[in-house]
Order: structure tokens, then sequence, then C-alpha cells
């Protein structure tokens, strides 16, 4: 009798039902009162403030953290909404221990920073629960009309600063959410309770914002017909393809892209029926690596090991996240890169990784191989641009758009911000600012054309 060989393990439920709950609680619950004011206390609410100028949007940090200190969270929330409208999520997601807590004075002189993630958390989280829409009124309408292609981070932002100066605005996406990677590709772990949809609520709460989903630049909606029909477009459209290994049998079952498969987890209304390998490796040393490595181990995975091409000191992935992993129970393999997949039957079934080395600064392979059994293989080796939706009249360089320091393409009526630009950042909060320039970029742009308007009619009418 033929014994037939095993195929990948790969299964839904593989954890006791209440243990998905536990698994994917708040990473960091929020702070109770008085928690909060004992670490406020902590700051030195210094002048010329190192954690301001390591924030992205320049939040007023020493303020609002003294704000939070004298009983005033409402206060705190509107100064640190005034930078970042997107606060709340940021506050979640941003790491602060390579941003504003690496520089804290009290980080520098005791190794214990002031915890300024968790505290601007509290004042955001008290204010949105106090109140329905955000704390700024829309200027009077100037009947201009602007495209914002993109509702993630960056689209959210600059449409809202957008509608505050009393602009129209048609923000399009095209997924069936808005939020961008907020929604779909942030560990679940550390944005529970439907928050990023109750984040979108508050932005749009400002008023003057139509969303327009299922709507995809290069597909139906053109670059060229958002010109002609709006005074400015803005593109936050990310990064919508994803870098492949370059090997054969990637299209193979058990092949996956790392933020397909958390877009899912992220949208899965039972966690229990998401299936997940019994042994998982992941391509990769950045954030996506990380939160795809974790979230698998949560659902049930056995093994899970992140193999990355160079030493652990290189990985774009934090410190903090790194060792969130390895207390997670996922391995980090160093020096090994992907040579093959192995399958069989149609379906991953290991993967084999080569050794590197570098030599001279360059990154070469050593010969020397390993073979890893493999339920899973997950690519999380970057992102990139879809440069074909774009058209041929957009500055590109290293596939990416370029712009100017106001976020301004190389087109007069055409800004772009996010992860889409050349020298983007894959941070929720450098989005957000890049949004927050362009849309004062725009306004000014805007506020021009219609004194150019006015000065016309008076010589010709005067």
């Amino acid at each position: 009798m033929t014994q037939t060989k095993a195929g990948p393990d790969i299964a839904a439920g593989r954890l006791p039902e209440d243990a998905y709950a536990e698994n994917f609680s708040d990473l960091h619950p929020l702070l109770a009162p008085h928690e909060a004011s004992v670490e406020a206390d902590r700051c030195y609410f210094c002048y010329d403030a190192p954690c301001m100028q390591a924030c992205p949007t320049s939040i007023d940090i020493p303020q609002f953290i003294r704000q939070i200190s004298t009983g005033n969270p409402t206060g705190s929330a509107k100064t640190i909404f005034e930078q970042n409208i997107l606060g709340g999520m940021c506050a979640r997601v941003c790491p602060t221990e390579t941003l504003c807590e690496q520089v804290c004075v009290r980080e520098v002189a005791e190794g214990k920073p002031v915890k300024i993630g968790e505290l601007q958390r509290f004042a955001t989280d008290h204010y949105m629960s106090e109140n329905d829409s955000t704390p700024f009124t829309r200027a009077a309408l100037t009947g201009k009309k602007i495209a914002v292609v993109g509702a993630g981070p960056a689209g959210l932002s600059c449409a809202h600063r957008l509608a505050v100066h009393g602009h129209d605005v048609t923000l399009f996406d095209a997924r069936e959410k808005a939020g961008g990677l907020n929604e779909y590709g942030i560990a679940s772990y550390k944005s529970v309770d439907n928050f990023a949809q109750r984040e979108v609520e508050f932005v749009l709460s400002i008023g003057g914002i139509e969303v327009k989903n299922g709507m995809r630049l290069g597909d139906n909606l053109d670059l060229g017909d958002l010109r002609s029909t709006y005074d400015a477009v803005f593109l936050g459209i990310g990064l919508g393809g994803v870098n492949a290994l370059g090997l054969d049998g990637e299209d193979k079952t058990g092949s996956l892209d790392a933020v397909d498969y958390i877009a899912d987890l992220r949208q899965a209304r039972e966690l229990s029926k998401l299936p997940v390998g019994r042994r998982i490796v992941v391509i990769g040393g950045g954030m996506t690596a990380v939160d795809i490595a974790v979230q698998t181990k949560l659902l049930g995975a056995e093994d899970v090991t992140i193999a990355y091409r160079r030493s652990q000191e290189r990985m774009n992935a934090s410190e903090y996240e790194q060792q969130l992993a390895q207390t997670s129970g996922v391995r980090i393999l160093t020096w090994a890169q992907p040579k093959a997949l192995v399958t069989e039957n149609g379906s991953v079934t290991g993967i084999e990784l080569e050794r590197t080395e570098e030599q001279d600064g360059r990154l070469t392979g050593t010969g020397q191989t390993v073979t890893m059994p493999a339920d899973m293989v997950f690519k999380a080796v970057g992102q990139k641009l879809v440069q074909a939706d774009l058209g041929d009249s957009l500055s590109l360089e290293k596939g990416r758009i370029v712009v100017d320091d106001d976020r301004k393409t190389n087109l007069p009526d055409v800004w772009a911000g996010g992860d889409c630009v050349l020298g983007g950042e894959d941070l929720t909060v450098a989005a957000v600012e890049d949004g927050k320039i362009a849309a004062e970029s725009i306004n000014a742009a805007l506020s021009e054309q219609s004194l150019g308007a006015t000065d016309s009619r008076e010589s010709k009418y005067g």
C-alpha cells in the first residue's frame, strides 16, 4: 500500500475560541487618569524640547503634556490635533521609541523616557470620546474643488486641512473603506475596537469632504480627467504593488504577500476562521515582516521565523518591534536570503535560504544553503508604485513621484505625499505631515489665483 505524503499544514481554529480575543487585545491599554497624571509629571517641559524637534508633525509635546498634568486633557488634545489630525492613530502606531522618546531628556539621562505616545493617546482618546467632531470650524467657502486620491493618512490629513480652509474636497479611494494602511495594514493588536474607522469619521466631521470608494487611479480614475475637473489634485496613493522574490513557485499555494494577508486579518469578523500554517517563514526585515510574523504566531502558528539578509542591527523594524517579535516566540534568522521555494503538488512545502555576508560593503551569497520546511512563506520585502496608473506626465525617480519641499510635483496643479513620493517614509506620522504641507501649499496657490482674478477684474472694471 502506497502512503501519500501529507501536504502543507494550513488550518483555521488552531486555538481555543477565547484565546483569539486575548492574543489580539490592545498592545498598550489606555492609561487611567491617575496614571496619565503621574506620567505627565515626569516631564521636564523643556523649553528647547528635543522631543518636539524629533516629531515629524512638530506637535508641541511639552505643552500637551503640561495640559494633561494640569487636568486639561481636552486642551491637550486640541494642541495635538492642531498639528496632527490623526494624532489618535499615531499615538498607537508611531515608533516613538525611535522618534520623540528616543531623544527625551529622561531617556538620555536615565534610560526611561516619558511615555509620550501613551500620553498622546490618553488625550486624543479622551477628546474623541467626548466630542463627535474635530475642534475646528471651516473658513468661508472658497468655491474651489480639490481631488484627493487615496484615503490613507496622507490623503485624510490633506483633505481635512483643505476643508478647514473652506475648500470642497472629493476623496477617492480604491477600497471599500477609507483609512488606507491604518485600516488595512496595521497589526490588529495596535488598533482595536474599530478605531481606524472611528478616526476616519472624526476627520470627515469637519464637513466639505465627499468620499468616493471603489475608485482606483489607472482603472476608473484618470489623472488627466481629474486635472481638468478640479482646481488641484493631491495624490496619496501609497504603494499598490508588492515586490517579488523573483523565485520560481511564487504563484503556488502557500506563497503569499504579507500586506494582503494582514488586510484579510484586519477585516476578518472571526479570527478563528482565518487559516494559518503550522510552520511560517517571513522574508524581510521591516515593520511589515514583524507584523505578519507576530500575528501568525498569535493565530496559532507553532514555528515562525523571520529571515533577513543582513545583520539584525540593519533591520528596518525598530529594536522595540524586534523585541516584540522575539518575546512573542518569533525566531529572527539573519544573514540569510531566499534562493528557492520548495514546492510539491502545486503548494509550497519549504524554502531554501542562502547564507550571506558583506564584502567591502556589498552583500554577497556564500554558497552555503539551509532548507526550512514551511506551510506558508510570506513576502515582506517592500512595496512599489504602480507607475502605469499615473500616465506619462508625472516626473518619477527611483520608482517614486518627485516632489519639492511643498510636496508639489512637476505638474502645476498636482501635489503628492506619503509612501508614493521620492524620499517618503513608511510612517503614518510622516504621511500626515506630507498631507498637511501639501494642503497649505494648495491653499496658498489657490488663494494667489483668486487674488489674481480679483486684480484682473478690478483692472477691467475699475
